[in-house]
């Protein structure tokens, strides 16, 4: 038995799992999600609970066994309470980057030489937080937040590819909040 996906997972109040053709549907107080069911893998509710179980011992089963229940249980987060990445844009002020209809625009040059425009999923939300300065650093938060914990990440990597930081200057770019950047020291001249 894998040793997480033998844990049954617990509804909490106001979610609703519908099990068809194949596809869990996990309805709740913040959406709608839905996900494929691997061949192999069974999934059964009582009394409040899933529980993932898998039809054989093959290497296959086993791996897919663990992976769909902690599948399901973002699913059954996500619809609950929902998923948050947290960035930062740091080295430039907050007047350079704005958000409107879930689509983030870097306005000014500073990056590149044209403004830089992102439009994110339905699904998930952008936001910008109150400009602070760390360390002689002007640091702006941009939040990424939404019931899909899958989506939510690549939003937030497809963010931080669009300026990753610079190694060589600590100043600049866009990082995971809580992310060390290692400096690189430049060639020495002879």
């Amino acid at each position: 038995m894998s040793r997480v996906g033998k844990m049954p997972i617990n509804l909490p109040t106001g979610v609703q799992v519908t099990l068809e053709q194949g596809n869990i549907t996990v309805d709740g107080p913040k959406g709608k999600l839905t996900k494929k069911i691997p061949a192999g893998i069974n999934v059964t509710v009582e009394d409040s609970k899933i529980l993932v179980t898998r039809s054989s011992d093959s290497r296959r089963h086993k791996g897919l066994h663990g992976l769909t229940r902690a599948l399901i249980n973002n699913m059954v987060i996500g619809v609950t309470d929902g998923f948050e990445k947290h960035l930062r844009l740091v080295g430039i002020g907050r007047d350079i980057i704005q958000v409107q209809n879930n689509r983030l625009t870097l306005k000014d040059k500073v990056f590149f030489s044209h403004p830089v425009i992102y439009t994110a999923p339905e699904d998930v939300s952008l936001s910008i937080g109150q400009e602070q300065v760390v360390e002689k650093l002007t640091e702006v938060p941009i939040i990424v937040s939404g019931i899909d914990k899958e989506l939510v990440g690549e939003v937030a990597a497809t963010i931080r590819r669009i300026k990753k930081p610079e190694y060589y200057k600590p100043c600049k770019g866009i990082r995971y909040e809580g992310e060390h950047v290692r400096n690189k020291e430049t060639k020495a001249t002879v």
